[in-house]
């Protein structure tokens, strides 16, 4: 077995205290207890998200897909920014399995205050009662609405950034693959965040992180399996639900993308940035030293946090130029 990459000391430290919290391997016969064990916490109230009233925020039903149900999007705009202003439009993480359109906000809300960015944060339908396609296609429909409805919403279309975290770094890097291939909206930037990209879930880390951090390669498995079904790890993957098998990443907006040395998305999330710049793209990747999955969000007070968050801010304060 291979020798695990070590955690940065703070982070171990908040690792532990929460272990009795966040198990390291979730199986599926463990999705509806985390479901209803999320159901269970308390729920921001409007006032809370908008904290104090930072930000206006309102939810808009869009078109879904052909021939699926209307989705819910989030729209959350700074009330001091000037309008029309850039947007995020964020994809929540939570292993295809879990997670709504609020999920995004707490963790976002001082990069988009500082910035003066709006965020959209979509309503995707989950796995496995909804396989593949639709989350991503209910993201891309949510996406083109907003583009569509750009000056109602206060929001430069031409300066939009698609977005998202684990599972939701994964969908944003689907999503732009689809506006490419489509002809769709015409994405500013990608900002993927230890994002979940190859269904083949065999690389060195994630062999390596068995059993260890958050979100580990049985994890991973119980996630693609959801999506994809006994689909997940054969030949034939669509790149639309797993990124890591597009053969073509040219012509794709600049990316951001960071993971944590120690987590089972490391070597995927470094592969797929490499390729992007092999087929002539830009890409700026930071691999935090020591960090498992999600920890920025995890142990948001931890130095290596702070950093994580510098090193976005300042990605975007380029690709936006403000």
């Amino acid at each position: 077995m291979s020798i695990p990459t070590p955690f940065d000391p703070e982070l171990a430290a908040a690792l532990e205290a929460g272990r009795e919290q966040i198990p390291a391997s979730i199986t599926p016969d463990m999705i509806p207890l985390i479901r209803q064990a999320r159901e269970n916490l308390p729920h921001p109230s409007d006032e809370e998200l908008s904290q104090g009233g930072a930000f206006a925020l309102r939810d808009h039903t869009a078109p879904g897909p052909e021939g699926a149900p209307d989705i819910t999007l989030l729209v959350a705009r700074p009330t001091a920014a000037v309008a029309p202003m850039p947007a995020l439009y964020f994809i929540h993480g939570g292993g295809m399995i879990i997670g709504d359109r609020r999920d995004g906000l707490p963790d976002l809300a001082g990069i988009l205050l500082e910035l003066g960015i709006a965020m959209v944060s979509v309503e995707y339908r989950l796995a496995p009662e909804h396989p593949h396609p639709a989350p991503v296609e209910d993201c891309y429909a949510g996406l083109t609405w907003t583009v569509k409805n750009a000056a109602d919403l206060g929001i430069d279309p031409g300066r939009i950034i698609v977005a998202g975290a684990s599972a939701g770094g994964g969908l944003a890097a689907a999503t732009a693959l689809l506006a490419r291939d489509r002809g769709g909206p015409s994405l500013l930037a990608q900002l993927l965040i230890c994002p979940m990209l190859d269904d083949r879930n065999n690389t060195p880390s994630a062999e390596q992180m068995a059993g260890l951090g958050i979100w580990d390669q049985t994890s991973n498995e119980t996630g693609w399996q959801a999506l994809l079904g006994t689909a997940a790890g054969g030949p034939g993957v669509s790149p639309y639900a797993s990124p890591a098998r597009a053969t073509d990443l040219s012509g794709l907006p600049p990316a951001f993308i960071d993971v944590g040395s120690a987590e089972t998305f490391r070597d995927e999330d470094v592969a797929y940035a490499s390729r992007i710049w092999q087929a002539g793209g830009q890409a700026e990747l930071h691999v935090w030293p020591g960090g498992f999955h999600g920890f920025d969000m995890f142990t948001p007070e931890a130095k290596l946090s702070g950093d994580a968050r510098a090193a976005r801010i300042h990605w975007l304060r380029r690709v936006l130029e403000v």
